[in-house]
């Protein structure tokens, strides 16, 4: 998508994809910031780390505690955060959903369920449900977003009543055997009104196939990826990005057409 969208504004930039290993973060940090780069994307697990690694932090990336986007200028490497507001943007888009007083299922207590839990808190759900295979790390998530937002309601494992929408922040469904997210033992489909993925490749994990079969509204990743990579090539170039271009690509590479 980033490259469609330096073509369509006639850059001379390109975007490239590297492996860094954790232990080397840093190193490839400095090392781009050495060699000119404009700017970089982190991805899991560097997120958290990268926190402790570059030279300021914007406000976004103090706000919701991870950083997914660096920018290098005359100051150095300044960390950025365009995930938490891409995912309620797509939220609101692509679900049609109105996140105050909102009742949410997360499932997941990683970095990014950690940020979707603060965010979702800062746009006033009234209750928040998080759940997790090991259940200190949910808890750890809400109790620090009970601090942030001490007016949402935040408990950590299944709702008793019905739910707006579940959340899947874990990275289960990536892979084609892996087990669906939701333990529906615990809590039925039928019980939400609408189930987001934040996975978007494969386009429909299995926890998707099965919330379309109770008659949730569903939505994948897809849309979080497009509007944190938009905000990504603003800070970057400083120029709008051209949305349109950037969702084609997107599209075009995840599904094919």
């Amino acid at each position: 998508m980033h490259n469609a969208a330096f073509a369509a504004l006639g850059l001379d930039w390109r975007y490239l994809a590297f492996e860094v290993n954790p232990k080397n973060l840093r190193a490839a940090i400095e090392g781009a910031k050495a060699m000119n780069f404009a700017g970089l994307n982190l991805t899991v697990p560097h997120k958290l780390l990268a926190v402790e690694m570059v030279d300021m932090l914007d406000e976004s990336a103090k706000t919701w505690g991870a950083v997914n986007t660096i920018r290098f200028d005359k100051k150095g490497a300044i960390g950025f955060n365009t995930d938490a507001d891409a995912l309620t943007q797509s939220l609101r888009e692509d679900l049609k959903l109105e996140l105050r007083g909102a009742k949410v299922l997360l499932l997941g207590a990683g970095g990014a369920a950690r940020t979707a839990a603060l965010k979702l808190a800062s746009e006033k759900v009234a209750e928040l449900f998080v759940v997790n295979r090991t259940q200190s790390k949910a808890e750890k998530i809400a109790g620090e977003t009970k601090k942030q937002f001490p007016s949402v309601i935040v408990s950590t494992g299944f709702p008793k009543a019905k739910v707006d929408l579940i959340l899947n922040a874990t990275s289960l469904g990536l892979k084609t055997d892996d087990s669906s997210p939701l333990d529906e033992k615990q809590f039925s489909l039928k019980e939400a009104r609408a189930v987001y993925d934040m996975i978007y490749r494969p386009a429909e994990t299995k926890l998707l196939v099965a919330a379309k079969k109770s008659g949730c509204k569903t939505a994948n990743g897809l849309g979080m990826l497009l509007h944190q990579g938009a905000k990504a090539f603003e800070i970057w170039t400083g120029k709008p990005a051209p949305l349109d271009v950037m969702r084609r690509a997107l599209e075009q590479n995840v599904y094919g057409h």
